[in-house]
């Protein structure tokens, strides 16, 4: 299939991704629709070869949102990573175990969110790694994608249902990032694994496996973002030389377009949503997964 992208697309395309990632309303969903309804034909086409010019360039798109969410947390990845090196500094005046044990008091409190954050990382990727690319070949379809957006909102949904009835009950405890256990870090982590669907948020729910275990929306989203950052990053750097090979061949440019949209769009988004959820829920991304998920299984069905 021939190779091409307009530069329009490419900035169309590299907004959505980047909004479309941290809003809790799929990014590959949306990837997947979005050209369906615009009529590109050629990248509707492309979608699920194996060997796709437009998966290529989407890999583009996923490096530039990548690095639009590091810029936005640099002073917290930067804290973070400077958690590790006084934690190894501490683990070798006093041993391996306050290296590892998570009750120990001396554990430094940014080394254990960065250990967290990489728990929650570990079953998404070896998962993704197995399975990504079969996934992707038999649901990165418009209607299939319609279906999962439709499950996204209910899922968002039940998630702030059942927040509302513990929260009722008062059986679930106020937790924080910080006091946030490991087995509760690999939950939320593995809650990814359903974005592999397109139409299923990552953000949502990653959101939706914090607030069950704890954590307030503002908590949650902070958790969740953080937590996609590495997944995204990897993934795109993984696939990247496709993009440099010969599907990338006549798409390089407005792929490298296509990624600085994403990369300031991802930015805003992450700027803008970690206020939003200071005071809101994930409901109104419900109702949108629901009317655009339903109206677009009428449209495609």
């Amino acid at each position: 299939m021939h190779a091409h992208i307009s530069f329009f697309q490419a900035i169309v395309l590299g907004v959505t991704q980047g909004v479309t990632e941290l809003f809790p309303i799929s990014s590959l969903g949306h990837g997947v629709l979005l050209p369906a309804l615009f009529g590109w034909h050629n990248l509707v086409g492309a979608q699920t070869s194996g060997s796709s010019f437009y998966l290529a360039f989407l890999v583009g798109l996923h490096v530039g949102t990548a690095i639009g969410l590091i810029i936005f947390f640099w002073s917290t990845w930067v804290d973070l990573f400077g958690g590790l090196g006084r934690q190894v500094r501490l683990s070798r005046s006093n041993g391996v175990s306050s290296f590892v044990a998570f009750g120990d008091t001396r554990i430094d409190p940014q080394y254990r969110r960065l250990a967290l954050l990489v728990i929650g990382t570990i079953p998404v990727a070896v998962v993704g790694l197995v399975f990504e690319k079969k996934l992707r070949e038999l649901f990165s379809k418009p209607l299939a994608a319609a279906i999962f957006l439709t499950i996204n909102g209910l899922i968002l949904f039940a998630g702030e249902f059942l927040r509302r009835r513990s929260e009722t009950r008062r059986t679930l405890a106020t937790t924080t990032i910080d006091t946030l256990s490991p087995t509760s870090a690999l939950a939320v982590g593995t809650s990814q694994i359903l974005a592999l669907f397109a139409g299923i948020s990552r953000s949502g729910v990653t959101m939706v496996g914090g607030l069950l275990r704890g954590l307030d929306h503002e908590d949650s989203a902070t958790f969740a973002f953080l937590l996609a950052t590495p997944v995204i990053l990897l993934a795109g750097l993984y696939e990247l030389p496709k993009l440099l090979g010969p599907l990338g061949d006549g798409i390089r440019s407005q792929a490298l377009v296509g990624a600085l949209c994403a990369g300031v769009a991802s930015y805003l988004s992450a700027r803008f949503l970690t206020k939003f959820f200071t005071t809101h829920t994930l409901t109104p991304f419900a109702i949108y997964s629901l009317v655009a998920g339903l109206g677009c299984v009428a449209y495609f069905a």
